[in-house]
């Protein structure tokens, strides 16, 4: 992180400044294609940014990274043990870790609701614990705390031109779509880790099991199925579109790229014929690069 983007923002302390350029380190390393959109707002608002994306990051890059290492007790210890201590920080106004530092700052300078962290804290928590959900209801009730919560710190930072109750809907949708694509690029890659984000009751209607899908075989059942969750995170995606007019103009060219950049998952998943059992399928440079130039013109004309 350039130390203009710091001085725009106004974070003078050293110590600060480092736990910033850590989130940031966080998101370029573990989100790229988010980190490749927040390039496009002001520079002032990006520390804030990386900082709300990097505590997710970090929580959730943590509990996999324990997996080898502790039982899922220790590292429901561990993560409980984190999530309190930051809620005192954010009390106390500053925080010794490295990353929680920077998030304190951000949490406090912006007023973000502490009970959107309680709710992120909360999901990470069912991740240790929880290997699938019976309905889309009750995947939704883990997303709200994993991914719809994000969106919604965000909101101030972007600047919305409408009260925060007009606003926050689309921005829950944007976290929520982001987060379905992911599952849905990630199934192979989850089902190796123990878990499954699709709901048992749409593995039921399309007559597939966990067992079929661990198979890795994409077969007429499971791509009807697949088919089926793509075409219903395009509707989040649509719902969440409507938001982005809501926004500052400033901030609109980074929320327009991540909705292109991550709805382009979804198109990737169709291009590869649903094959996301044994492979991890994703947005090339090529089309990234296609993306984020218009929208690199589009921020700095709205930065004039």
């Amino acid at each position: 992180m350039s130390d203009k983007e710091l001085d725009a923002a106004g974070i003078r302390s050293p110590l600060l400044r480092d736990s910033y350029e850590a989130c940031r380190r966080l998101n370029a390393s573990h989100g790229k294609t988010y980190y490749l959109a927040t390039l496009l707002l002001p520079g002032w608002k990006r520390p804030y940014v990386h900082a709300l994306y990097g505590f997710a990051r970090y929580a959730d890059e943590i509990v996999d990274d324990l997996a080898s290492t502790l039982t899922d007790a220790q590292k429901a210890d561990w993560l409980i043990g984190w999530g309190t201590q930051f809620v005192k920080d954010v009390e106390a106004g500053g925080s010794d870790h490295p990353i929680s530092r920077a998030v304190v700052d951000t949490v406090r300078r912006w007023e973000i609701p502490m009970d959107y962290i309680e709710a992120f804290l909360a999901s990470m928590r069912m991740d240790l614990t929880v290997t699938g959900y019976a309905t889309y209801a009750d995947l939704m009730g883990y997303v709200y705390g994993s991914a719809a919560v994000i969106g919604l710190e965000m909101v101030p930072v972007l600047e919305p031109l409408v009260p925060r109750e007009v606003a926050d809907p689309y921005a829950a949708d944007l976290g929520i779509a982001f987060q379905l694509s992911n599952f849905l690029r990630d199934v192979g890659e989850d089902l190796r880790r123990g878990r499954i984000y699709l709901p048992e009751e749409d593995l039921q209607a399309f007559d597939v099991t966990r067992e079929h899908l661990a198979h890795g075989v994409v077969d007429g059942p499971v791509r009807r199925l697949l088919a089926f969750e793509v075409a219903r995170t395009r509707e989040i995606y649509r719902s969440a579109a409507h938001g982005v007019r809501l926004l500052h103009p400033t901030s609109r060219p980074c929320i327009e790229t991540a909705l292109a950049l991550y709805g382009g998952i979804l198109d990737e998943i169709e291009k590869a014929d649903y094959q996301v059992l044994g492979q991890r399928v994703g947005v090339g440079k090529a089309r990234r690069a296609a993306v984020a130039l218009p929208g690199l013109g589009r921020a700095w004309a709205a930065r004039r």
